[in-house]
């Protein structure tokens, strides 16, 4: 159950974010053609007022199709068209006419022209293949010579568009942390167990709910601070821990050892919570606040230190994030919440970094463009999507090597 209640939080983050793309382009005028949570190919889908919702078999993500993100180019058609002129050579003077009006920049004209296309196209006896091929081709320049065009849009509307989803993300971010702050965080903890993860050290070494640790390998423990950091050194070497049982009896239980989850050495037991502090709606919003520029200034840090050993264990994918919103979601809505909103801000700022296809990526060539005062070139954007994306696998191999690593316990 806590396995699904993670793929949920997972799911619905990116749709929100997708979301905060969707409804902004509608804002300004740029509707939308899909709207998809995974990608395709799709299990699941319907079309509602020109735009297709659906759900894709690969849950990697997410995406909105906004129309025209390039400029068409003359050499568009030769793609899209090549193997129907084979088929069809009387297709050529209408492919001709819409090619020299995408040269002359005649976007208001190239409409009509691809209608005229399309009826020769509807009419030639084509294969199914050239057809298909045709077809799509006239969508994708349709939506490119498109008064919605999002590459013929302003520089701020474009932003605004690109921005949406990593601003949706990092408000939500924020909204979550301030509802734990004003349920309540803990002001303080006991050396009292309160729960055992199963299958973890501590239930191997025999520690029960109600049991109280005074020693860790001989040494006192007056404070649950001294127990937690007695754990955290330990650097994986085996812990014996001294324990007042709930009848009174004081034992010695079998050394085990702590196993490494999320960076941090854990036996796998919570502590009984002395106390909450509960916060107001608007002191819990300026700790939200707080917190996320921390966990900024954090991010930064580990992206500049990346290729360090000890940065790239901490890379994880969907499946690792799924793994960790699970265990939390296991220990209470509290830390679900909490873990939910990490993650929320680092899909954020990840997808903020300038490289395409990510969402900085087009942000940055937005800016560029605008300055510049006209688009940049198919090529130029190609080749560094090619950059971005093998970065992003590389990045992702990474993550796999780390999430299988640690279902194994590595």
């Amino acid at each position: 159950m806590t396995i699904a209640v993670a793929i949920f939080g997972l799911a619905f983050l990116i749709l929100i974010h997708e979301a905060g793309h969707f409804f902004t382009a509608l804002g300004v005028g740029m509707r939308p053609r899909r709207f998809y949570v995974g990608f395709p190919p799709a299990l699941v889908k319907k079309r509602h007022k020109g735009v297709e919702y659906g759900l894709g078999a690969i849950p990697l993500g997410g995406y909105v199709k906004i129309p025209g993100m390039h400029r068409p180019a003359p050499s568009d058609l030769e793609a899209h068209f090549g193997t129907a002129l084979y088929e069809e050579p009387r297709l050529l003077p209408a492919v001709d006419r819409v090619k020299r009006l995408l040269e002359d920049g005649d976007f208001d004209h190239a409409g009509p022209a691809l209608d005229e296309l399309e009826q020769a196209v509807e009419s030639a006896e084509l294969s199914n293949s050239a057809a298909r091929a045709a077809r799509r081709g006239l969508s994708e320049l349709r939506d490119g010579v498109g008064r919605d065009a999002y590459w013929r849009q302003r520089t701020w509307k474009r932003i605004a568009v690109i921005a949406a989803g990593p601003a949706t993300n990092l408000v939500f971010a924020i909204i979550l942390l301030a509802i734990v702050y004003m349920i309540g965080v803990p002001s303080a903890a006991s050396r009292r167990v309160d729960a055992i993860e199963k299958g973890t050290p501590a239930a191997q070494a025999g520690l029960k709910s109600g049991d109280t640790i005074i020693g860790v390998n001989r040494a006192p423990t007056r404070t649950f601070d001294q127990v937690r950091h007695a754990i955290q050194t330990s650097h994986g070497h085996p812990l014996a821990l001294y324990v007042i049982h709930k009848n009174g009896l004081v034992d010695e239980l079998p050394a085990v050892k702590p196993v490494k989850r999320s960076g941090a050495y854990i036996l796998g037991f919570r502590p009984a919570i002395v106390r909450y502090k509960h916060y107001g709606p608007i002191q819990a919003v300026g700790l939200a606040g707080r917190d996320v520029g921390y966990v900024t200034k954090a991010m930064g840090t580990w992206l500049v230190h990346v290729t360090s050993p000890a940065n790239r264990k901490q890379i994880s994918t969907p499946v690792g994030i799924v793994r960790t919103s699970s265990e939390a979601a296991q220990q209470g809505y509290r830390d679900y919440f909490a873990i939910l909103a990490l993650i929320s801000l680092s899909l954020a700022l990840l997808n903020l970094l300038p490289l395409l296809p990510l969402d900085g990526g087009h942000i940055a060539f937005s800016i560029i463009e605008g300055l510049r005062g006209k688009a940049v070139g198919r090529v130029v954007y190609e080749r560094v999507s090619m950059i971005g994306i093998a970065l992003i696998l590389f990045i992702y191999v990474l993550g796999i090597s780390n999430d299988i690593g640690n279902l194994h316990g590595g």
